[in-house]
């Protein structure tokens, strides 16, 4: 075999490979979005969901897959794309009408100059993020009463819901994230997180393969929020050395126990009395922590112990 028939054989088995895995890595993400849509009931026969599309690598994802999704459900819903061209300044204007129109989805460019208002309102130094979510959330909510939209998609994920809860414990003291679905703040729509089981880094793999159009998100040169980036970095720190750490704090959120937690708006303690019974497990304060088994990352599944394998506590006394 010549040189060349080798290296075209090494390039097709590299192509196959690439296949495979991007094979595994479509499904995996169909496979999350498909169960939070479950869970949550974000997605009823005959809804219209906006998704609002920022030009990042999420938001085009989150497109992507539902667009699949809705060529295959068992129901019948429309989908309508929205993107908010705040005016600030290089924002490429033309890339998301041309990409969208190869896509052939329908959608709609909301044109606000918000960025010449935060920069009138903010002192210089500051950072712009707060004002200007609420002035594109208040603008996101009218266009979905213009285009008759039941849902709102939106497209943050688990990386961002874990966040938010370490954020709101460590600066908020209170102990709540992003909600899969909720009632939008003007009481008058239904946004939902199709992502929030994905995995950032699912995401990034998933951006880079499809080839998005990425729209960088500094363009309004306002700093990065440092407490949020704190606390990304921290996660992924603990991702790297910790394999299963971050997919067990998301699965304590889907697995609260308001009996042993101390807010009592949540949970009766006044009441309790010798007649109540044991409760969620009684007094477990010094037992030894019941661990479950380590949540192995699906990358990982081949190479994982076996699922029964416990984590060695050390007891700090």
């Amino acid at each position: 075999m010549t040189e060349q028939a080798i290296s075209e054989q090494d390039k097709s088995v590299q192509t196959a490979k690439q296949d495979y895995n991007f094979n595994k890595l479509h499904k995996r993400l169909r496979r999350h979005v498909g169960e939070a849509i479950a869970d949550f009931n974000m997605i009823e026969e005959g809804d219209r969901v906006m998704v609002c599309l920022s030009g990042g690598k999420d938001s085009y994802a989150m497109l992507d897959i539902l667009l699949n999704m809705k060529a295959h459900a068992p129901i019948h819903f429309d989908i309508i794309a929205v993107n908010l061209d705040q005016k600030q300044p290089g924002f490429p204007e033309h890339v998301l009408p041309a990409y969208l129109d190869e896509l052939g989805v329908e959608y709609k460019i909301v044109e606000e100059d918000t960025y010449s208002i935060v920069m009138d309102k903010v002192p210089e130094g500051k950072t712009t993020c707060s004002l200007c979510s609420r002035l594109r959330r208040g603008i996101l909510y009218r266009t979905a009463t213009e285009l008759g939209a039941t849902k709102i998609a939106l497209g943050h994920h688990r990386d961002d819901i874990l966040e938010t809860l370490l954020l709101n414990m460590f600066y908020g003291g209170t102990m709540k994230s992003m909600p899969p679905k909720l009632v939008s703040d003007n009481g008058k729509h239904v946004v939902i997180r199709p992502l929030a089981y994905c995995k950032e880094k699912d995401l990034v793999r998933f951006a880079e393969a499809r080839e998005f159009p990425i729209i960088p998100c500094n363009l309004c040169g306002s700093q990065e929020n440092l407490q949020r980036q704190a606390i990304k970095n921290m996660l992924q720190d603990w991702d790297n050395r910790f394999p299963g750490r971050i997919e067990s704090m998301f699965r304590s959120l889907q697995q609260i126990v308001p009996s042993h937690l101390l807010d009592h708006q949540q949970f009766d303690f006044k009441n309790i009395t010798s007649d109540s019974g044991v409760i969620d497990g009684g007094d477990i304060g010094f037992d030894k922590p019941d661990v479950a088994p380590r949540f192995i990352d699906e990358e990982e599944e081949d190479a994982a112990p076996p699922l029964g394998e416990r984590l060695d506590i050390i007891e700090v006394k």
